[in-house]
C-alpha cells in the first residue's frame, strides 16, 4: 500500500490584514501541500489577470 497522509482540520482566526492567509500559506507550502508547478502555473495567472486578489499575488514573495 501507498504512503498515508493524516489529514488535520485547523481554524486561523484574527483581525483583517493580521496574517491568517500568509501564514495558513506558508504552513501548507512547508509541510508539501503546494509543489513548485502549482506555484510556477499562479504565477502565469497573476501575469494575465491583473483583478486577482492581493493575498494571490503576494504569492512570490513568500515562496520564490
Amino acid at each position: 500500500m501507498g504512503k498515508e497522509k493524516t489529514h488535520i482540520n485547523i481554524v486561523v482566526i484574527g483581525h483583517v490584514d493580521s496574517g491568517k492567509s500568509t501564514t495558513t500559506c506558508r504552513l501548507i507550502y512547508k509541510c508539501g501541500g503546494i509543489n513548485k508547478r502549482t506555484i510556477e502555473k499562479s504565477e502565469k495567472e497573476l501575469a494575465r489577470s491583473p483583478n486577482l486578489p492581493r493575498n494571490l499575488r503576494r504569492l512570490n514573495e513568500y515562496y520564490p
